[in-house]
């Protein structure tokens, strides 16, 4: 979960990947950003919402989860749902309930992923979960997925607060089993924006 990707990877080993759900549309990073903006705050929201969002009652807004087939996400219709809702309220809305609204907000959007994680369990029968990228961060997300795994005797994993955001750990962890595997990249080619799962780091 982060910023540019929202996906449900199976993980059999460090090398050996499928992503079986994934975004359609907007990353949940950027549910959080987006949201934020709409209420005023400065980017990058999400940590904003997380902060304010400790303040509030979850439940005092309700809105939109789109539902989505199988294990894929989709949050731009979130977004939709906060501009709407925000543009029938009357001025000074947004300041006299901003601790409410982020908790509503950060609320939709970890309970669409806990379902999914939910779903995902059910379908694969893995029980070890484990979240990563920058929106992992999340306090609010890191007690869901505590409390679910205590609930549904699922083993979680959660990473340090420190290393949420560390790509340079990514890679050299990537590196890592790849140098111990013996999957060495070759030096004729040059570096791409993106790779696909499976390219060699």
């Amino acid at each position: 979960v982060s910023g540019g990707h929202t996906q449900i990877v199976l993980a059999n080993s460090p090398l050996d990947l499928k992503v079986i759900g994934e975004t359609i549309d907007d990353a949940a990073g950027e549910a959080f950003d987006k949201s934020a903006k709409l209420l005023g705050l400065p980017y990058p929201g999400g940590p904003l919402i997380d902060r304010y969002a400790q303040k509030g009652d979850p439940l005092k807004f309700k809105f939109a989860e789109p539902q989505i087939p199988e294990l894929n996400f989709s949050f731009s219709g979130l977004k939709t749902s906060v501009l709407y809702f925000l543009q029938k309220q009357e001025p000074g809305f947004i300041e006299q309930n901003l601790f409410d609204l982020c908790a509503s907000v950060q609320y939709t959007i970890i309970n669409v992923l806990l379902k999914k994680i939910t779903k995902a369990v059910q379908q694969t029968r893995v029980t070890n979960v484990c979240i990563a990228g920058g929106v992992s961060a999340n306090s609010g997300l890191r007690k869901a997925l505590k409390e679910a795994g205590e609930k549904n005797g699922w083993k979680t994993f959660i990473p340090a607060f420190e290393y949420c955001t560390d790509n340079a750990a990514m890679i050299a962890i990537t590196a890592y089993y790849k140098y111990l595997a013996g999957e060495f990249s070759s030096l004729e080619g040059g570096p791409t924006a993106r790779a696909e799962w499976g390219s060699a780091a």
